[in-house]
């Protein structure tokens, strides 16, 4: 098994970054990429986290039921 911190799929890297900067700026944290990461709150931190991760659920079940 993988460690915690490894990627499975380590060509997913630059996608998983760019996915995090995007989602970022949604949240309205521009500049993300650039911004001293300790100066956020931990909900702040949480939230650019979290809101990936439910948009990378929602990307495999629709995978999986076949839409796109």
């Amino acid at each position: 098994m993988a460690s915690r911190n490894s990627k499975v799929v380590p060509e997913a890297k630059a996608a998983l970054n760019q996915m995090k900067l995007e989602t970022a700026n949604e949240l309205g944290l521009s500049n993300y990429e650039g911004m001293d990461k300790g100066n956020l709150t931990a909900r702040q931190n949480g939230y650019v986290g979290g809101y990936m991760t439910k948009k990378l659920v929602e990307m495999a079940e629709n995978q999986m039921s076949g839409k796109k």
